[in-house]
């Protein structure tokens, strides 16, 4: 109940912090958490989970946005907060007044970097959307190597008596040296890991001891010459992954997972509990006036820098990022142990505040995970942030997620505009024609996209029914080709394969048949009739329609009869009115011929109680017309009431004669055919 609401990394801390203060209750000095223990042992486990299983299209999607957060931002707060921290340093008093610029550009540099353990702790629990937890996390991946120069340009240029425009220029392009050299180390390592594990189906025991040996020493390759190791880290998970798992067994797939997951997890928790136990341990210098101003400046540099850097980026993004975006990506900037160990790192030689650095940095992190930790879930749910919905992939989304891929590139190429998708595409022909073919073995390299796909959900299907003890609902036709890791076949070398055999195409053919959408079948809808047969559900269909045309009829008499309704007078004036004319409410004599119209006294004002019983045109009966017909018009005849249990629709009255139906179907106007009701088939039967 406790860890609902307060986040694990801010538990943790507690922890470390009452352990620390056991430590030192009994006589015992804590221990520290060490730059060189966390840099080397605590750290890599937790960058590499996060490489191996990043979501790489959500990543490069959003990378332009990510690289301005990750780049200018951190820029910009570093010399943001060192500045301003410089003038607080000259107007703060005796104490503050030794501190000069290159020493508060260096505090700030450390201070700046938004820390992924912390954003990982923290965005894990709320589980918020893809696109907030992707931008969050990738700024907090590559800052690194924005973190990594500026600390040590700084450090450096301490060092110096006078620091130069030449100098400066230096460390500008050492930006750049350090990132993509971070990179192009971890690119190495990742393709040696895949070409590596093509040739281990003999041994399947030492394939994850692949994966875990390279990319360490991807990250050690890089902090050795002081390149960025995170970055290397990150570049050799993302690149071994699609290639290793195409070579490597499933158990040793389920057990890369599970170990990264457990080795992270782990690494994790000593972390934030080390961290409280330092806090306790470490040396303090509580300065009020820099500890206040520091942890005032980071909140305001990280705002203005999210709402400017927003503004610019909503130019050119087609999915904007709304208010509520920009403020949980402002308020996500937490700060965590990288910013401790960095500080801790300081030489005490050249930088004699190192302790006040200390202090001001334990409490930007604590404030930062505690109060932005804990009082950020309640924040997205009461703004309503959109949550990740935890959806499986299905072959459908994925045929129509690369069909759209192949349209969006083949505008861009009718547009001549080499976009994102032109340049996607180059490198997935690429890699299948000639990348595929050096680092994956046996038949994957030349399986269709599609085939691996449904496989690979195939497998994962069969391994979670067999650990939820359902192995007996797994279908009996199991594919050759989903368990051909596990039995690899050898082809003869004089035998050229073609580009799609028929057996893949068939296989195709029938994944399409079984998981697309039949869009064009049309259920019928719930209806408690067709529960149990009715043996006379024909003739209520027949009654229903016959009604249904007789409703219609009436309706479109309404329109041709303009003779206005009787109004029912009351007793007394009914008798008066007989009484002064009695000759006016007699009936004619010669009213045979006139056409009938009876009314149903029950509710006379209503149209649909109108019945036509006998309608014939003047002139038909073979009698010239007389000029009395025409002032007597129509005939209101009350409607006899029927006897109880006859339909009125089957039941034959006087209006029967062949003469009438001739007349219903003159007035009748059938119109444009119906089109077929929800409810019946699309395809008519016997076609």
């Amino acid at each position: 109940s406790v860890s609902s609401i307060v986040p694990e990394s801010c538990l943790l801390i507690v922890v470390g912090l009452l352990v620390g203060g056991l430590i030192k209750g009994v006589g015992e000095k804590p221990p520290i958490l060490k730059s060189d223990i966390f840099f080397l042992f605590l750290l890599p486990p937790i960058i590499l989970d996060a490489g191996y299983f990043l979501p790489l299209r959500q990543f490069t999607e959003n990378l332009g946005t990510i690289l301005i957060f990750a780049v200018v931002g951190t820029l910009w707060n570093a010399f943001f907060l060192g500045g301003l921290m410089y003038a607080v340093c000259q107007l703060g008093g005796p104490g503050l007044n030794h501190i000069g610029l290159l020493a508060n550009l260096l505090f700030g540099s450390i201070i700046s970097a938004v820390d992924p353990v912390a954003v990982l702790a923290v965005f894990e629990e709320i589980h918020i959307n893809e696109l907030l937890h992707i931008l969050v996390f990738g700024e907090s991946l590559l800052n690194d190597a924005v973190t990594v120069v500026l600390y040590h340009l700084f450090e450096e240029f301490a060092n110096f008596e006078q620091v130069t425009i030449i100098d400066i220029i230096l460390g500008f392009l050492s930006f750049f040296v350090v990132s993509l050299g971070g990179v192009f180390v971890g690119v190495i390592y990742g393709v040696i890991a895949a070409f590596t594990s093509r040739f281990t189906s003999h041994i399947r025991v030492i394939e994850p001891l692949f994966v875990f040996l390279y990319s360490y020493m991807a990250y050690l390759s890089a902090e050795l010459f002081h390149l960025s190791g995170i970055m290397a880290l990150i570049a050799s998970g993302v690149v071994m992954r699609p290639y290793v798992e195409a070579n490597i067994s499933h158990k040793s797939h389920t057990t890369i997972k599970y170990f990264l997951k457990m080795w992270s997890s782990v690494s994790e928790t000593l972390i934030f509990i080390f961290l409280g136990v330092s806090t306790v341990a470490g040396h303090h210098y509580w300065n009020w006036t820099f500890v206040i101003s520091t942890l005032l400046f980071c909140l305001i540099a990280r705002v203005l820098g999210v709402l400017v850097l927003t503004w610019f980026i909503n130019k050119f993004r087609i999915v904007k990022l709304t208010p509520k975006d920009q403020f949980i990506i402002a308020y996500g900037g937490l700060r965590g142990a990288i910013a401790f160990s960095l500080g801790y790192l300081l030489d005490y030689k050249h930088f004699g505040m190192r302790d006040m650095f200390l202090t001001a940095i334990i409490t930007v992190i604590f404030f930062t995970v505690f109060v932005q930790g804990m009082t950020i879930r309640p924040l997205v749910d009461l703004l309503a942030v959109k949550k990740k919905q935890e959806t499986k992939r299905s072959i459908n989304e994925e045929i129509h997620t690369q069909f759209l891929d192949h349209l969006l590139t083949g505008i861009e190429d009718i547009c001549g505009h080499y976009g994102h998708h032109h340049w996607k595409d180059k490198l997935n022909r690429f890699n299948k024609k000639y990348v595929k073919k050096c680092l994956i073995a046996g038949e994957r390299s030349k399986e269709p996209q599609l085939i691996a796909f449904y496989h690979k959900m195939e497998m994962k299907q069969a391994i979670e029914l067999v650990e939820s003890g359902g192995i007996g609902k797994i279908p009996s036709a199991v594919s050759t080709v989903s368990i051909q890791n596990i039995n690899p076949k050898t082809l003869p070398l004089e035998r050229a394969l073609p580009a799609l055999s028929k057996d893949k195409e068939e296989e195709i053919r029938k994944i399409l048949r079984n998981n697309l959408q039949k869009t064009r079948q049309r259920l019928r809808s719930y209806n408690r009739h067709t529960l149990v047969a009715d043996p006379y559900e024909e003739a209520w269909n027949q009654m229903l329609l016959r009604r249904q045309k007789v409703r219609q009829l009436e309706q479109k008499m309404n329109n041709y009869l303009t003779v206005p309704a009787h109004r029912l007078d009351s007793p007394t004036m009914s008798r008066a009115r007989i009484g002064s004319d009695p000759l006016a409410y007699e009936p004619k004599a010669d009213s045979e011929n006139l056409p009938i119209i009876t009314i149903d006294p029950a509710s006379p004002q209503s149209p649909e109680s109108v019945d036509l019983m006998d309608e014939e045109p003047k002139g038909c009966s073979g009698l010239p017309p007389s000029p009395e017909d025409d002032e007597e018009g129509l005939v209101m005849r009350v409607k006899e009431p029927s006897s109880p249990g006859t339909d009125d629709v089957f039941t034959p009255g006087t209006g029967d004669s062949p003469s009438n139906q001739r007349m219903l179907r003159c007035l009748s106007d059938p119109g444009p055919r119906p089109e077929p009701e929800e409810g019946e088939p699309f395809i008519p039967k016997g076609q």
